[in-house]
């Protein structure tokens, strides 16, 4: 089978649904299937992918997180690429992702008809609501609630990240449930193995390098740098750790706005306490997080995956999170949940993983287990092509 994959970010930048789509093409490449993936102009090329660019623009280069005005333009030259693609190797299925790659490919399904699976992220609107990019009392949010709207009802098929966001598709959007797949995010099994597996001499060098004091218990957060990730709220709460316990050191691996985060750091105290790597290759990630006695993920967004939580399942860490129904599906009774927004919980809950390594560490391994019964891309690939033979078989052209 031949896929096109349309994807509007700058492929390949180390995150988020960057890594989504990494996993998605390599699982089906094992599979015997063919993948082109078309992207932005700028990102980091990786071996072993076919990866065509669009034209990049001369006034905006490099990689940036999150809604853009340039977007638009960086749309518009993603479509004119797409449509050569398409016309050149007639592929089988256009499998899109997030909703600017939906949109482009909606135009090129019903004027090929191809079928389109839409690989949903997260709603559109939402994360422009959390990017602060619109406000919700504006008429563009309208606008764009209703366009929305309409590219989820369109598409042939749709596959979700989460269950909760399928149901938010059924029942927020009015979509037909029959057509939407929940397709959890999955974890490379292969590159990601457990801590108590690493090279101690390799953990030894790399936590020098990092100029990280012996004897000082790691916290580690891998991920973008963001309010919506709630980066200042765990910042407060590491404050609040390191008050009572300085033997522990907060490992934050991401990007953007390192300056930024390191700056509050400072404000609060915390900065002989605090080491921000800035953006680490994704083939690295597994070595970084082996350092880690605990992780934690204290995302904001309601709507939006969360897939560095099967990072560190997988890696085997016990990991602390806001009480949100995307953590629940992927860690199960396994996490530590604090309060949404509540950096006094946030702390507490990391503590508590720090103050009884036993049980903790009892946990990340009953976390490993959890990821390699339910979260292998082995699995997910199997359900994917079975998704694409649905929207084969149904058309290009079904709406609701």
């Amino acid at each position: 089978m031949r896929i096109l994959k349309l994807a509007p970010t700058c492929f390949f930048a180390d995150y988020g649904c960057h890594v989504r789509i990494l996993e998605e093409a390599l699982t089906l490449e094992e599979l015997g299937q063919k993948v082109t993936i078309c992207t932005y102009g700028s990102g980091r090329d990786l071996p072993g992918l076919d990866i065509c660019r669009a034209w990049d623009l001369p006034f905006r280069k490099g990689v940036r997180v999150g809604s853009s005005r340039t977007k638009l333009y960086r749309d518009v030259l993603l479509s004119l690429k797409s449509v050569g693609l398409a016309l050149r190797h007639r592929p089988d299925i256009i499998h899109a992702h997030l909703h600017e790659g939906a949109l482009v490919g909606l135009t090129l399904s019903r004027t090929l008809r191809i079928p389109l699976v839409f690989d949903y992220q997260g709603s559109l609107t939402s994360e422009m609501l959390d990017h602060d990019f619109i406000r919700r009392d504006s008429r563009l949010f309208g606008y764009l609630y209703r366009l929305e709207t309409i590219i989820n009802h369109q598409a042939s098929q749709i596959i979700t990240s989460t269950r909760h966001a399928a149901d938010l598709l059924v029942e927020r959007f009015g979509c037909s449930a029959d057509k939407v797949h929940p397709l959890p995010d999955a974890v490379n099994l292969r590159r990601f193995t457990p801590r108590w597996q690493a090279d101690p001499w390799m953990l030894a060098r790399l936590r020098s390098d990092l100029g990280i004091p012996e004897g000082r218990r790691i916290v580690a957060y891998l991920g973008l740098l963001a309010e919506y990730q709630g980066t200042s709220h765990l910042l407060r709460a590491a404050a609040q750790v390191v008050a009572r316990d300085p033997a522990v050191h907060f490992l934050l691996m991401g990007f953007p706005n390192v300056e930024h985060y390191s700056r509050l750091a400072t404000e609060l105290g915390i900065s002989g306490w605090t080491t921000f790597t800035g953006q680490i290759p994704y083939e690295d990630a597994p070595r970084y997080l082996s350092l880690a006695d605990v992780s934690v993920s204290p995302k904001l967004s309601d709507t939006e995956g969360n897939g560095k939580l099967l990072n560190y399942m997988a890696v085997g860490l016990p990991t602390v999170t806001f009480d949100a129904a995307v953590s629940h599906e992927l860690l199960g009774d396994l996490g530590v949940y604090a309060r949404v927004g509540d950096a006094a919980d946030l702390a507490d809950c990391i503590a508590l993983l720090l103050n009884d390594p036993v049980a903790a560490d009892r946990r990340g391994r009953e976390l490993r287990r959890r990821a390699e019964e339910h979260f292998s891309w082995d699995a997910m690939g199997r359900r994917l092509i079975e998704v694409y033979d649905l929207a084969r078989r149904r058309g290009s052209t079904l709406a609701d």
